[in-house]
């Protein structure tokens, strides 16, 4: 049987090739920084990692994983409500809730968990979902295992957000579902305007985060308090993957009583290991970081203007924003790869999205400062994006 499978999946992959949307996986030979090492190549300056606060890499983190090592071991070996909770994982789970403004905080394999753990234990066939159209695969994922009704409105739009209100006024519970940030394209959602449509029409908030917290809004809080919202929103998810270390791990925090409810039914948080001791550490001293200084917010903040500006007056075609993904628009998938390619030449390690992360005809290069960055190295790499440009 598998011999007829193997010949389609052979078949598959080569369309994808023949395509120029094959995505090959470089091989990293040095910690996750600024800059890095690809195989045996030289070191380059890495414009592509989630890596938003620079801590990756970063000491105290190193420490502080390190002697969780010695006080709590490698890991769990368990589930939380078997044998898998120590305190620091109360512990992170207190500082997260305290830092994002919430009542409690539960703590996931992944903000992917967290997601696909969400909707099928809080809503029924009775109730519904009205989710952003470029919401995250892990929202998606989630709302699918729902037996909520589903409801789709176009990005950012308030008038079709509306449009969606009405049409599911017959649901017993509805929910509005929607990315912070929107990864490929670095755009805000508008918190403010999404909260006063789900107060007019009696409906939750959900807000997925893992692209705005800890850096994101005047003290890193992440959208909700860019907005004012924080006490309005009822569900935030997030990731310590990205600014908060850049290692794994993901929480939803919000109201006391969604949170001990996905304690007891929600099945990723129910039958996966509980985060290792090391990462909860990590994510502590994170936090702790974050709430003592601005410091790294205003050095990523820095770099993102910078960048912005050098690009768009070399005339190279941005999606307008402020935040630090900022996506080079280039349109045709092959050209995007390409251009990846000739970057790595320049000494610049970046990767071009194409489909089906991002749709046919709008293949870009998103770009991702970092706190880590140097201003040395941001004009860098804007002088790497114009003599590649000119070997197109």
């Amino acid at each position: 049987m598998y011999g007829e499978l193997k010949n389609d999946l052979l078949k598959t992959i080569e369309e994808i090739r023949e395509a120029g949307l094959y995505k090959s996986e470089r091989v990293i030979a040095t910690p996750q920084n600024a800059s890095v090492r690809v195989g045996s190549g030289d070191d380059v300056l890495n414009f592509c990692a989630n890596n938003y606060l620079g801590l990756a890499d970063h000491p105290q983190l190193i420490a502080a994983a390190k002697k969780a090592l010695d006080d709590w071991g490698f890991g769990m070996a368990s589930v939380r409500f078997i044998c898998g909770t120590q305190e620091p994982h109360k512990e992170l789970e207190r500082k997260l809730s305290e830092f994002l403004g919430t009542e409690d905080t539960i703590l996931y394999s992944s903000c992917f968990d967290a997601n696909g753990g969400l909707f099928e234990t809080l809503l029924g066939a009775e109730d519904a979902i009205i989710s952003d159209e470029l919401n995250h695969a892990s929202i998606i994922d989630g709302v699918r295992l729902s037996k909520a009704k589903r409801f789709r409105y176009k990005n950012r739009d308030m008038d079709d957000l509306e449009r969606q209100l009405k049409d599911s006024a017959d649901a017993r519970y509805r929910l509005i579902a929607t990315d912070g940030v929107f990864s490929m394209d670095g755009y805000l959602a508008p918190l403010d305007e999404i909260c006063d449509l789900a107060e007019r029409y009696n409906a939750l908030v959900m807000v997925d985060d893992s692209h705005a917290v800890g850096f994101t809004g005047p003290t890193g809080r992440g959208t909700p308090e860019l907005f004012g919202v924080q006490d309005r929103v009822d569900i935030v998810t997030g990731t310590l993957g990205k600014a908060l270390g850049g290692a794994s791990g993901g929480y939803t925090s919000g109201r006391k009583e969604i949170v001990e409810l996905l304690r007891q039914r929600s099945r990723p948080y129910l039958f996966s290991n509980s985060l290792a001791p090391s990462i909860t550490a990590a994510a502590i001293a994170t936090l702790d970081m974050l709430s003592s200084s601005t410091e790294l917010l205003t050095q990523l903040r820095s770099n993102t203007e910078l960048f912005r500006r050098r690009m768009t007056e070399a005339g190279f075609d941005l999606l307008p924003g402020e935040h630090p993904i900022i996506p080079v628009m280039i349109g045709d998938a092959a050209e995007a790869a390409r251009l990846a390619d000739l970057l790595l030449e320049q000494g610049v390690y970046v990767i071009g999205f194409s489909y089906p992360v991002v749709p046919h005809g709008k293949a870009r290069i998103r770009t991702q400062m970092s706190a880590s960055h140097t201003t040395e190295d941001v004009n860098r790499a804007v002088d790497a994006f114009i003599a590649a440009r000119e070997k197109m």
